[in-house]
Protein backbone atom coordinates (compact mmCIF):
# COMPACT_ATOMS: atom_id res chain seq x y z
CA UNK A 1 0.00 0.00 0.00
CA UNK A 2 2.95 2.44 0.81
CA UNK A 3 4.73 1.74 -2.54
CA UNK A 4 1.41 2.44 -4.53
CA UNK A 5 1.11 5.75 -2.54
CA UNK A 6 4.68 6.35 -3.52
CA UNK A 7 4.11 6.12 -6.86
CA UNK A 8 1.04 7.62 -7.21
CA UNK A 9 2.80 10.80 -5.97
CA UNK A 10 5.76 10.46 -8.15
CA UNK A 11 3.49 10.25 -11.31
CA UNK A 12 1.60 13.38 -9.96
CA UNK A 13 4.46 15.00 -9.67
CA UNK A 14 5.70 14.14 -13.23
CA UNK A 15 2.41 14.91 -14.46
CA UNK A 16 2.50 18.66 -12.93
CA UNK A 17 6.12 19.07 -14.36
CA UNK A 18 5.41 17.82 -17.77
CA UNK A 19 1.32 17.67 -17.91
CA UNK A 20 -0.41 15.31 -21.15
CA UNK A 21 -1.14 18.56 -23.33
CA UNK A 22 -1.00 16.66 -27.01
CA UNK A 23 -2.41 18.47 -29.37
CA UNK A 24 -4.98 16.76 -31.42
CA UNK A 25 -8.80 15.91 -31.94
CA UNK A 26 -10.04 14.86 -29.01
CA UNK A 27 -12.51 11.60 -29.42
CA UNK A 28 -14.19 8.65 -27.52
CA UNK A 29 -11.73 6.34 -28.71
CA UNK A 30 -8.48 8.39 -28.25
CA UNK A 31 -9.88 8.95 -24.19
CA UNK A 32 -10.05 5.26 -23.84
CA UNK A 33 -7.06 4.65 -25.58
CA UNK A 34 -4.65 7.40 -23.34
CA UNK A 35 -6.52 6.02 -20.06
CA UNK A 36 -4.00 2.62 -20.59
CA UNK A 37 -0.98 4.95 -21.15
CA UNK A 38 1.39 5.05 -18.12
CA UNK A 39 1.12 8.33 -15.68
CA UNK A 40 -2.43 8.76 -16.90
CA UNK A 41 -4.10 11.73 -15.33
CA UNK A 42 -7.71 12.27 -15.82
CA UNK A 43 -7.10 15.46 -14.19
CA UNK A 44 -5.78 16.73 -17.24
CA UNK A 45 -8.07 18.31 -19.77
CA UNK A 46 -7.02 18.47 -23.62
CA UNK A 47 -8.08 21.36 -25.62
CA UNK A 48 -10.75 21.00 -27.52
CA UNK A 49 -11.12 21.68 -31.66
CA UNK A 50 -12.80 24.44 -30.97
CA UNK A 51 -10.28 26.38 -28.55
CA UNK A 52 -7.63 25.75 -30.57
CA UNK A 53 -9.86 27.15 -33.56
CA UNK A 54 -9.67 29.94 -31.48
CA UNK A 55 -6.53 30.81 -31.14
CA UNK A 56 -5.47 29.95 -34.39
CA UNK A 57 -7.63 32.33 -35.36
CA UNK A 58 -6.43 34.68 -33.29
CA UNK A 59 -3.51 35.04 -34.50
CA UNK A 60 -3.49 34.25 -38.60
CA UNK A 61 -5.06 37.44 -38.99
CA UNK A 62 -1.34 39.46 -38.46
CA UNK A 63 1.58 37.44 -40.11
CA UNK A 64 4.71 38.09 -38.50
CA UNK A 65 8.20 37.75 -40.26
CA UNK A 66 9.45 35.40 -37.22
CA UNK A 67 6.28 33.06 -38.14
CA UNK A 68 8.54 31.63 -41.37
CA UNK A 69 11.03 30.40 -39.02
CA UNK A 70 8.67 28.76 -36.33
CA UNK A 71 8.75 24.96 -35.77
CA UNK A 72 6.44 23.17 -37.70
CA UNK A 73 2.74 22.95 -36.34
CA UNK A 74 1.35 19.44 -35.36
CA UNK A 75 0.07 17.17 -38.03
CA UNK A 76 -3.65 17.68 -37.03
CA UNK A 77 -2.82 21.38 -37.10
CA UNK A 78 -1.19 21.18 -40.89
CA UNK A 79 -4.30 19.77 -41.92
CA UNK A 80 -6.74 21.61 -40.27
CA UNK A 81 -4.61 25.04 -41.97
CA UNK A 82 -4.19 23.38 -45.57
CA UNK A 83 -8.53 22.69 -45.79
CA UNK A 84 -8.82 25.91 -44.13
CA UNK A 85 -5.99 27.55 -47.28
CA UNK A 86 -7.75 25.92 -49.72
CA UNK A 87 -11.38 27.46 -48.45
CA UNK A 88 -10.43 30.66 -48.48
CA UNK A 89 -8.59 31.01 -51.84
CA UNK A 90 -11.68 29.26 -53.48
CA UNK A 91 -13.98 32.22 -51.79
CA UNK A 92 -11.76 34.86 -52.68
CA UNK A 93 -11.44 34.19 -56.45
CA UNK A 94 -15.22 33.56 -56.43
CA UNK A 95 -15.47 37.15 -54.47
CA UNK A 96 -12.78 38.57 -57.35
CA UNK A 97 -14.67 37.16 -60.18
CA UNK A 98 -17.93 38.65 -59.03
CA UNK A 99 -16.73 42.13 -58.54
CA UNK A 100 -14.89 41.86 -61.75
CA UNK A 101 -17.67 41.66 -64.20
CA UNK A 102 -19.83 44.98 -63.39
CA UNK A 103 -16.50 46.73 -63.37
CA UNK A 104 -15.45 45.46 -66.94
CA UNK A 105 -19.44 46.71 -68.20
CA UNK A 106 -19.17 50.00 -66.19
CA UNK A 107 -16.03 50.46 -68.17
CA UNK A 108 -16.84 49.82 -71.83
CA UNK A 109 -20.17 51.56 -71.14
CA UNK A 110 -18.19 54.62 -70.23
CA UNK A 111 -15.73 54.30 -73.24
CA UNK A 112 -19.15 54.02 -75.51
CA UNK A 113 -20.43 57.62 -73.91
CA UNK A 114 -16.88 58.61 -74.51
CA UNK A 115 -17.01 57.88 -78.33
CA UNK A 116 -20.53 59.37 -78.80
CA UNK A 117 -19.88 62.37 -77.42
CA UNK A 118 -16.57 62.28 -79.64
CA UNK A 119 -18.39 61.30 -83.00
CA UNK A 120 -19.16 64.12 -85.35
CA UNK A 121 -22.62 64.83 -86.12
CA UNK A 122 -24.09 64.74 -89.00
CA UNK A 123 -21.76 61.80 -90.36
CA UNK A 124 -23.30 59.75 -93.06
CA UNK A 125 -23.17 55.65 -92.35
CA UNK A 126 -20.38 54.55 -94.74
CA UNK A 127 -21.83 53.19 -97.97
CA UNK A 128 -21.11 49.64 -99.80
CA UNK A 129 -18.23 49.94 -101.46
CA UNK A 130 -17.65 47.78 -104.34
CA UNK A 131 -15.75 48.21 -107.24
CA UNK A 132 -15.95 47.49 -111.12
CA UNK A 133 -15.97 44.39 -111.81
CA UNK A 134 -16.78 41.41 -115.20
CA UNK A 135 -19.27 39.35 -115.80
CA UNK A 136 -20.38 36.95 -118.37
CA UNK A 137 -23.42 38.25 -120.21
CA UNK A 138 -26.35 36.31 -121.41
CA UNK A 139 -25.27 36.56 -124.79
CA UNK A 140 -22.04 35.23 -123.67
CA UNK A 141 -20.13 38.20 -123.85
CA UNK A 142 -18.04 39.65 -120.64
CA UNK A 143 -19.58 42.95 -119.26
CA UNK A 144 -18.06 45.50 -116.70
CA UNK A 145 -20.19 46.20 -114.37
CA UNK A 146 -19.85 49.81 -112.94
CA UNK A 147 -18.76 50.28 -109.01
CA UNK A 148 -21.40 51.08 -106.50
CA UNK A 149 -22.63 54.49 -105.74
CA UNK A 150 -20.61 56.16 -108.78
CA UNK A 151 -22.83 58.29 -110.02
CA UNK A 152 -23.46 60.06 -107.03
CA UNK A 153 -19.69 60.42 -106.27
CA UNK A 154 -19.56 62.19 -110.16
CA UNK A 155 -22.09 64.39 -109.86
CA UNK A 156 -20.87 66.11 -106.53
CA UNK A 157 -17.30 66.05 -107.37
CA UNK A 158 -18.61 67.72 -111.02
CA UNK A 159 -20.98 70.25 -109.00
CA UNK A 160 -17.77 71.15 -106.50
CA UNK A 161 -15.73 72.05 -109.15
CA UNK A 162 -18.29 73.96 -111.18
CA UNK A 163 -18.64 76.16 -108.15
CA UNK A 164 -15.11 76.59 -107.34
CA UNK A 165 -12.82 76.35 -110.77
CA UNK A 166 -9.82 77.49 -109.65
CA UNK A 167 -7.54 74.64 -110.59
CA UNK A 168 -4.25 75.61 -112.96
CA UNK A 169 -6.12 73.45 -115.41
CA UNK A 170 -9.19 75.31 -115.60
CA UNK A 171 -7.62 78.26 -117.09
CA UNK A 172 -4.51 76.84 -118.15
CA UNK A 173 -5.57 73.51 -119.43
CA UNK A 174 -3.76 72.51 -123.13
CA UNK A 175 -7.13 72.88 -124.89
CA UNK A 176 -7.13 75.98 -123.86
CA UNK A 177 -3.74 76.76 -124.92
CA UNK A 178 -4.20 77.99 -128.43
CA UNK A 179 -4.04 81.21 -130.00
CA UNK A 180 -7.75 82.28 -130.72
CA UNK A 181 -7.40 84.34 -133.67
CA UNK A 182 -5.71 81.59 -135.50
CA UNK A 183 -7.53 79.58 -138.16
CA UNK A 184 -8.90 75.89 -137.34
CA UNK A 185 -5.77 74.33 -138.66
CA UNK A 186 -3.24 76.35 -136.70
CA UNK A 187 -5.36 75.61 -133.30
CA UNK A 188 -5.18 71.87 -133.77
CA UNK A 189 -1.65 72.14 -134.18
CA UNK A 190 -1.24 74.51 -131.05
CA UNK A 191 -3.20 72.03 -128.96
CA UNK A 192 -1.11 69.18 -130.38
CA UNK A 193 2.17 71.19 -129.28
CA UNK A 194 0.61 72.10 -126.26
CA UNK A 195 0.15 68.57 -125.21
CA UNK A 196 3.61 67.37 -126.14
CA UNK A 197 5.17 69.99 -123.59
CA UNK A 198 2.84 69.47 -120.90
CA UNK A 199 4.44 66.03 -120.07
CA UNK A 200 5.89 65.77 -116.91
CA UNK A 201 5.58 69.45 -116.45
CA UNK A 202 3.12 71.66 -114.35
CA UNK A 203 0.57 73.50 -115.89
CA UNK A 204 1.78 76.95 -115.38
CA UNK A 205 5.21 76.03 -116.91
CA UNK A 206 3.83 74.99 -119.97
CA UNK A 207 1.11 78.08 -120.80
CA UNK A 208 4.24 80.26 -120.18
CA UNK A 209 5.88 78.20 -122.74
CA UNK A 210 3.43 78.22 -125.18
CA UNK A 211 2.88 81.83 -124.62
CA UNK A 212 6.42 82.27 -125.63
CA UNK A 213 5.96 80.01 -128.46
CA UNK A 214 3.28 82.05 -129.63
CA UNK A 215 4.90 85.44 -129.63
CA UNK A 216 8.62 85.03 -129.95
CA UNK A 217 8.87 81.64 -131.60
CA UNK A 218 9.84 84.36 -134.89
CA UNK A 219 12.37 87.18 -133.83
CA UNK A 220 10.52 89.93 -135.60
CA UNK A 221 6.77 89.75 -136.17
CA UNK A 222 4.92 92.37 -137.89
CA UNK A 223 0.98 93.15 -137.03
CA UNK A 224 -1.60 92.44 -139.54
CA UNK A 225 -2.98 95.97 -141.53
CA UNK A 226 -4.98 97.45 -139.12
CA UNK A 227 -2.42 97.46 -136.70
CA UNK A 228 -4.10 95.82 -133.70
CA UNK A 229 -4.72 92.05 -134.18
CA UNK A 230 -1.32 89.89 -134.00
CA UNK A 231 -1.19 86.88 -135.10
CA UNK A 232 0.57 83.31 -133.67
CA UNK A 233 4.01 82.61 -134.52
CA UNK A 234 3.05 79.15 -133.69
CA UNK A 235 2.86 77.11 -137.10
CA UNK A 236 4.44 74.51 -138.97
CA UNK A 237 6.22 76.38 -141.58
CA UNK A 238 7.86 79.19 -138.41
CA UNK A 239 9.40 75.89 -136.63
CA UNK A 240 10.42 73.77 -139.43
CA UNK A 241 12.50 77.48 -139.64
CA UNK A 242 13.28 78.07 -135.89
CA UNK A 243 16.61 76.87 -134.82
CA UNK A 244 16.84 74.33 -132.26
CA UNK A 245 18.93 76.32 -129.92
CA UNK A 246 16.25 78.86 -130.20
CA UNK A 247 13.74 76.52 -129.98
CA UNK A 248 14.87 74.95 -126.64
CA UNK A 249 15.20 78.81 -125.14
CA UNK A 250 11.80 79.20 -125.49
CA UNK A 251 11.04 75.86 -124.13
CA UNK A 252 13.80 75.63 -121.57
CA UNK A 253 11.76 75.39 -118.35
CA UNK A 254 9.55 72.56 -119.44
CA UNK A 255 10.57 68.87 -118.19
CA UNK A 256 12.43 67.24 -120.23
CA UNK A 257 12.68 70.16 -122.86
CA UNK A 258 15.94 68.86 -124.94
CA UNK A 259 13.86 65.64 -126.49
CA UNK A 260 11.15 67.40 -126.85
CA UNK A 261 12.90 69.97 -128.66
CA UNK A 262 13.71 67.34 -131.09
CA UNK A 263 9.96 65.16 -131.10
CA UNK A 264 8.02 69.15 -131.94
CA UNK A 265 10.98 69.26 -134.95
CA UNK A 266 10.40 65.90 -136.21
CA UNK A 267 6.63 66.45 -136.06
CA UNK A 268 6.54 69.63 -137.93
CA UNK A 269 8.45 67.88 -140.78
CA UNK A 270 6.21 64.80 -140.79
CA UNK A 271 3.19 67.23 -140.58
CA UNK A 272 4.35 68.90 -143.90
CA UNK A 273 5.33 65.88 -145.66
CA UNK A 274 2.29 63.98 -144.66
CA UNK A 275 -0.70 65.78 -143.44
CA UNK A 276 -0.24 69.26 -145.73
CA UNK A 277 0.45 70.94 -142.35
CA UNK A 278 -2.61 69.77 -140.40
CA UNK A 279 -2.35 66.94 -137.87
CA UNK A 280 -3.81 63.31 -137.87
CA UNK A 281 -7.51 63.01 -137.49
CA UNK A 282 -7.08 59.02 -136.17
CA UNK A 283 -6.17 57.70 -132.96
CA UNK A 284 -3.39 55.35 -134.77
CA UNK A 285 -1.85 57.87 -136.97
CA UNK A 286 -1.38 60.50 -133.82
CA UNK A 287 0.64 57.65 -131.43
CA UNK A 288 2.66 57.23 -134.32
CA UNK A 289 4.33 60.31 -133.99
CA UNK A 290 7.39 61.13 -131.88
CA UNK A 291 6.48 61.98 -128.39
CA UNK A 292 3.12 61.27 -128.46
CA UNK A 293 1.65 58.93 -126.39
CA UNK A 294 -1.95 57.30 -125.81
CA UNK A 295 -2.90 59.90 -123.60
CA UNK A 296 -1.72 62.39 -125.90
CA UNK A 297 -3.75 61.14 -128.66
CA UNK A 298 -7.39 60.61 -126.73
CA UNK A 299 -6.56 64.27 -125.23
CA UNK A 300 -5.89 65.76 -128.96
CA UNK A 301 -8.49 63.99 -130.73
CA UNK A 302 -11.45 65.04 -128.07
CA UNK A 303 -10.06 68.43 -127.75
CA UNK A 304 -8.66 68.86 -131.00
CA UNK A 305 -11.35 67.23 -133.22
CA UNK A 306 -14.39 66.94 -130.89
CA UNK A 307 -14.10 63.05 -131.62
CA UNK A 308 -14.37 61.36 -127.70
CA UNK A 309 -12.81 57.61 -128.88
CA UNK A 310 -11.21 56.97 -125.56
CA UNK A 311 -10.37 58.74 -122.12
CA UNK A 312 -7.61 60.41 -121.47
CA UNK A 313 -5.94 59.06 -118.40
CA UNK A 314 -3.32 60.78 -116.48
CA UNK A 315 -1.45 60.16 -112.78
CA UNK A 316 -4.49 62.14 -111.27
CA UNK A 317 -7.12 60.47 -112.94
CA UNK A 318 -5.48 57.11 -112.12
CA UNK A 319 -4.33 57.83 -108.67
CA UNK A 320 -8.18 58.67 -107.66
CA UNK A 321 -9.88 56.41 -109.14
CA UNK A 322 -7.78 53.96 -107.50
CA UNK A 323 -8.24 55.81 -104.59
CA UNK A 324 -12.25 55.64 -104.45
CA UNK A 325 -11.82 52.05 -105.07
CA UNK A 326 -13.45 51.72 -108.38
CA UNK A 327 -10.94 49.76 -109.54
CA UNK A 328 -7.50 48.00 -108.66
CA UNK A 329 -5.24 49.45 -111.43
CA UNK A 330 -1.10 49.16 -111.52
CA UNK A 331 -0.65 51.56 -114.84
CA UNK A 332 -2.99 54.44 -116.45
CA UNK A 333 -3.39 52.14 -119.66
CA UNK A 334 -5.34 49.45 -117.53
CA UNK A 335 -7.45 52.20 -115.23
CA UNK A 336 -8.50 53.98 -119.24
CA UNK A 337 -9.45 50.07 -119.95
CA UNK A 338 -11.56 49.96 -117.22
CA UNK A 339 -13.33 52.72 -116.91
CA UNK A 340 -14.21 52.73 -121.10
CA UNK A 341 -15.38 49.48 -120.09
CA UNK A 342 -18.52 51.12 -117.94
CA UNK A 343 -18.18 54.79 -117.95
CA UNK A 344 -21.03 56.68 -120.42
CA UNK A 345 -19.39 58.14 -123.42
CA UNK A 346 -20.64 61.47 -123.04
CA UNK A 347 -18.58 61.90 -119.83
CA UNK A 348 -15.15 60.72 -121.61
CA UNK A 349 -14.33 64.67 -122.36
CA UNK A 350 -15.02 65.96 -118.94
CA UNK A 351 -13.50 63.46 -116.73
CA UNK A 352 -10.19 64.25 -117.24
CA UNK A 353 -10.73 67.97 -116.74
CA UNK A 354 -12.73 67.59 -113.39
CA UNK A 355 -10.16 65.25 -111.89
CA UNK A 356 -6.84 66.66 -113.07
CA UNK A 357 -8.44 69.63 -111.11
CA UNK A 358 -9.16 67.67 -107.61
CA UNK A 359 -6.03 66.23 -107.38
CA UNK A 360 -4.59 69.89 -107.84
CA UNK A 361 -6.47 71.33 -105.67
CA UNK A 362 -8.00 69.44 -103.06
CA UNK A 363 -7.29 65.19 -103.44
CA UNK A 364 -3.36 66.04 -103.41
CA UNK A 365 -0.84 63.30 -104.45
CA UNK A 366 0.88 64.66 -101.12
CA UNK A 367 -1.83 65.97 -98.05
CA UNK A 368 -5.05 65.23 -99.22
CA UNK A 369 -7.33 68.30 -97.84
CA UNK A 370 -10.30 65.74 -97.46
CA UNK A 371 -12.15 68.13 -95.08
CA UNK A 372 -12.57 70.61 -97.83
CA UNK A 373 -14.03 68.14 -100.44
CA UNK A 374 -17.89 67.78 -100.84
CA UNK A 375 -17.15 64.05 -100.41
CA UNK A 376 -16.41 64.54 -96.70
CA UNK A 377 -18.64 62.53 -94.18
CA UNK A 378 -20.71 60.97 -97.04
CA UNK A 379 -19.71 57.64 -96.29
CA UNK A 380 -18.84 57.85 -99.98
CA UNK A 381 -14.84 58.11 -100.44
CA UNK A 382 -13.27 55.38 -99.39
CA UNK A 383 -9.51 56.54 -98.66
CA UNK A 384 -11.35 59.68 -96.80
CA UNK A 385 -9.18 60.86 -93.91
CA UNK A 386 -11.47 61.74 -90.75
CA UNK A 387 -10.79 64.58 -88.91
CA UNK A 388 -9.24 66.78 -91.03
CA UNK A 389 -9.46 70.21 -91.72
CA UNK A 390 -7.52 73.42 -92.94
CA UNK A 391 -6.20 75.92 -91.21
CA UNK A 392 -6.16 79.76 -91.88
CA UNK A 393 -3.60 82.72 -91.36
CA UNK A 394 -2.74 85.63 -92.45
CA UNK A 395 0.76 86.25 -94.73
CA UNK A 396 1.92 89.78 -95.68
CA UNK A 397 2.25 90.57 -99.48
CA UNK A 398 4.90 93.73 -100.03
CA UNK A 399 4.95 95.59 -103.38
CA UNK A 400 7.94 97.32 -104.16
CA UNK A 401 7.64 100.81 -106.85
CA UNK A 402 10.37 102.40 -108.10
CA UNK A 403 9.44 106.04 -109.21
CA UNK A 404 11.63 108.36 -110.39
CA UNK A 405 10.81 112.18 -109.55
CA UNK A 406 12.99 114.40 -110.86
CA UNK A 407 16.76 112.94 -110.70
CA UNK A 408 15.78 111.13 -107.94
CA UNK A 409 14.70 107.61 -107.82
CA UNK A 410 11.87 107.15 -105.19
CA UNK A 411 11.59 103.45 -103.85
CA UNK A 412 7.75 103.21 -102.11
CA UNK A 413 6.56 99.90 -100.40
CA UNK A 414 3.34 98.30 -99.88
CA UNK A 415 2.12 95.96 -97.55
CA UNK A 416 -0.78 94.32 -98.24
CA UNK A 417 -2.52 91.33 -95.76
CA UNK A 418 -4.68 88.19 -97.30
CA UNK A 419 -6.03 85.44 -95.90
CA UNK A 420 -5.03 82.44 -97.41
CA UNK A 421 -5.70 78.93 -96.76
CA UNK A 422 -2.74 76.58 -95.67
CA UNK A 423 -1.44 74.01 -97.93
CA UNK A 424 -0.56 71.96 -94.64
CA UNK A 425 -3.71 70.50 -92.70
CA UNK A 426 -3.71 69.74 -89.16
CA UNK A 427 -5.80 66.96 -86.92
CA UNK A 428 -8.09 67.93 -85.05
CA UNK A 429 -8.98 66.34 -81.40
CA UNK A 430 -5.47 64.58 -81.24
Amino acid sequence: MRTSKISQETTRIFNALSPNARAGRTTRSTSRIASFALGYDGSVHVKAEADEDEEEGSHSGTPDIEDGLSNTPARSSRKRKYGSMIESTVKTEHETAWKASPRKIKKETQEEEDDEADAPVGRAKAKPKIPARKRTAASGEIEIEPPSNWAEMYDTIKAMRKRNPTAPVDTMGCEDLFWHSAPPREKRYHTLTALMLSSQTKDTVTAAAMQRLHTELVPQRQPDDDGKTQQSTLTVDNMLACDPKHLDELIGKVGFHNNKTKFIKKVAQILKDEYDGDIPDTIEKLVKLPGVGPKMAYLCMSAAWGIDEGIGVDVHVHRITNLWGWHKTKTPEETRAWLEGWLPRDRWHEINKMLVGLGQTVCLPVGRRCGECDLAGTGLCKAEIRGWKATERRVKKEKTELKIEGDHEVVKKKEEVDQVIKLEEELVGS
